[in-house]
This record gives structure tokens, C-alpha cells and sequence, in this order.
């Protein structure tokens, strides 16, 4: 059975679906369950790039540096962050991600990924997880086109 929906009906209960699939992921993350939202995604932003000066992550969490201070201050404490000053101008300190950090990253990823398989596997039948696969690709090129 094929049910019409127009672009603007689709695109809306694709965004609603895809939307409350996150914060079901979220609820996920019990390693990081006492950060922030702005405090997981400066994680993520370090994920992505071995270093950032703090006014580059401030910049990409699109708060101000002062508050990122406050938020790397947090993170150094608990051993998730590290600084290192820049070979080249000692003003600059870059940031990274410790050993700590990155094992903290992988076990939520392990979380995450363990619930939704239980999920996966609870609550679809076959044919569900076949329709599931076909429409990966589809949604890889709608993240991947500009």
C-alpha cells in the first residue's frame, strides 16, 4: 500500500522522525549524560579535528569565547581535554582531546549503537529491516547534497 504525501508533508515528517530518533539517541549517551548540549558538541568538534583553538571551537559552537573558557575549564578538570601551546606563537593554545576523552566518545558511540541494534531487532520485522536498508542511501544523498 502506497500512501501520497507531497514534498512539503514528507520533508515534515522526515525532519519530525529524524528529529525525535536523535533525542532518543541522546537519551542514549550514559557516559556524557552530565554534559551539555554545547558541552558534547565541543567534544564532537574535537572528534572531527585533532586541535582547535578555543576561539575556533567558540566559533563552531557559535557562543562566546568566554563561555567556552568556562566549558574547557569543565573538561580539563574531568581529563576529557588537554592544551597545548602552539610551536609558533606561545599566545595560542591549541585543544585536544585526551586518551580519556576519545575512550569517552567511543563508549557513547558503543551505547548509541548498541540500543538502536536492540531496537532494530525488538521491534522490526524482516521485511521492516529490508525496507530500512533500501532507504539508506537515500538519506546518505540527502546529507550529502549542498
Amino acid at each position: 500500500m502506497y500512501i501520497y504525501m507531497d514534498s512539503t508533508e514528507l520533508s515534515s515528517s522526515l525532519r519530525s522522525v529524524v528529529s525525535a530518533l536523535y533525542k532518543r539517541l541522546r537519551k542514549q549517551m550514559y557516559s556524557v549524560d552530565t554534559y551539555s548540549m554545547t558541552e558534547i558538541d565541543t567534544i564532537r568538534h574535537l572528534v572531527r579535528n585533532a586541535s582547535l583553538l578555543p576561539s575556533e571551537l567558540a566559533g563552531l559552537a557559535r557562543i562566546k569565547t568566554q563561555s567556552m573558557s568556562q566549558i574547557l575549564k569543565k573538561l580539563e578538570e574531568q581529563g576529557v581535554i588537554t592544551r597545548t601551546p602552539s610551536q609558533d606563537d606561545k599566545r595560542k593554545v591549541y585543544v585536544s582531546l585526551t586518551p580519556f576523552g576519545r575512550k569517552m566518545v567511543e563508549q557513547t558511540k558503543y551505547d548509541r549503537e548498541e540500543w538502536l541494534k536492540g531496537i532494530i531487532d525488538q521491534s522490526l520485522t524482516e521485511s521492516e529491516k529490508e525496507i530500512l536498508l533500501k532507504a539508506l542511501p537515500v538519506l546518505y544523498k540527502l546529507v550529502e547534497t549542498k
